[in-house]
């Protein structure tokens, strides 16, 4: 399993980074040895970890338990997050733990997304190829934290990883790392209210034995056993 905990401030934060192509990317791989650099973070390299999708929810969550600022870390892939983190998110985030009757243990810490893009931001706009603003991309990440009672604090979004300058890539790296390091004085915070989690009524509880993720998660391993390999959008390798 690669992780990395620094040790020094007791800063709460957990880093999950997932990038499924390391040695070809710009940006990401350079945000996951900044935040190892700084003293106090739980960093998690998903796919280091998990080669095999086979995650340990257990272990994920006593990790989250202890932190107050979750971070993920990754490039944009369909317009979203890639495969191994979504599957995190599916097997980690379980009813009755995250969300749900119970389910309380995320209650009042922090979301942040740090996030990467092949395109240019221009391209994200109506009259560009990607038809809308990333902003309207952004919805699930933020149900996501208010399902779990958590705070989705303002994106990092670097985009165009493929063109950018040597100087912008190095300059969003350094203020990543500031920003990790600096936390939770972030003034903006202050002016951003508590999440109140949203209720789900015990009707509307997953099943435990037939629940699709479940099913999902086997298809996976079983795919990724056999050294099947997706291919993201977006040209997301460079990021």
């Amino acid at each position: 399993m690669t992780t990395t905990t620094s040790t020094g401030n007791s800063g709460g934060i957990y880093v999950l980074a997932a990038h499924p192509h390391w040695r070809d990317s710009r940006i990401n791989r350079r945000m996951l040895a900044a935040a190892r650099a700084v003293p106090g973070i739980d960093v998690n390299d998903l796919y280091g970890s998990y080669p095999d999708f086979a995650i340990d929810v257990e272990a994920e969550q006593a990790r989250l338990a202890k932190a107050d600022l979750v971070v993920l870390v990754h490039p944009i892939q369909w317009y979203s997050m890639p495969a191994l983190q979504k599957l995190w998110v599916d097997d980690v985030l379980g009813y009755g733990w995250a969300y749900g009757p119970g389910g309380t243990a995320l209650q009042g810490k922090d979301l942040w997304l740090v996030a990467t893009t092949g395109s240019p931001e221009a391209a994200y706009h109506p009259q560009n190829y990607h038809r809308y603003f990333f902003d309207a991309f952004l919805p699930p990440y933020e149900q996501t934290a208010a399902l779990c009672g958590m705070r989705f604090l303002p994106p990092l979004v670097f985009y165009g990883a493929r063109s950018a300058s040597e100087a912008d890539v190095a300059s969003h790296v350094e203020t990543f790392a500031q920003r990790l390091g600096s936390y939770p004085d972030w003034p903006e915070i202050e002016e951003i209210d508590a999440c109140v989690a949203c209720p789900v009524p015990e009707s509307d509880r997953p099943a435990d034995t037939d629940d699709i993720g479940q099913v999902v998660s086997s298809t996976l391993q079983a795919a990724m056993a056999h050294g099947l390999a997706a291919t993201a959008a977006d040209n997301s390798k460079a990021a």
